[in-house]
């Protein structure tokens, strides 16, 4: 099922900050149950302090309401999360969209155990660059990055 009432707009710290916290902790819970809670309660105050306010990002609404967003490190995607309830809806490939067309070529770490991410970004294109065994914070989850060219 397609959401075709999707609106994707710039992040404004002030209105978003606590609901794509929420979206971005929902969401990792269910992607991520390898990564454990606790790791996902510490990541958190980062997502808030560091990677939300530094990133450029935006938010997809539906009826005024944030239900996923996409963070941008230049081309690099560093978090693209949608609210559980409305995965598989289109919502990830119209942000991915939103993006390719403003950066003309992304790219992306993905935890291989994620296989419903993988999938994902594989059905719209990227193709697998390199491979490391550690993820961003050292622990031993194997990540792949992959690329989008426009």
């Amino acid at each position: 099922m397609e959401n075709q009432d999707v609106v994707i707009r710039p992040f404004e710290a002030e209105t978003d900050l606590k609901t794509l916290s929420d979206i971005w902790f929902s969401a990792s819970l269910k992607a991520h149950p390898f990564i454990g809670e606790p790791k996902l309660v510490e990541q958190r105050q980062l997502i808030e302090t560091e990677y939300l306010p530094k990133a450029e990002t935006w938010v997809a609404c539906s009826n005024q309401e944030a239900i996923g967003f996409i963070s941008l490190l230049g081309s690099f995607i560093g978090g693209i999360f949608i609210s559980p309830d409305r995965q598989g809806m289109g919502v990830g490939s119209k942000l991915v969209t939103h993006a390719l067309d403003k950066k003309g070529e992304l790219s992306l770490d993905v935890y291989i155990a994620n296989e419903q991410a993988v999938r994902f970004y594989t059905s719209l294109g990227f193709r697998e660059v390199s491979r490391r065994d550690r993820d961003d914070f050292g622990y031993p989850f194997p990540n792949a990055t992959l690329h989008l060219k426009g």
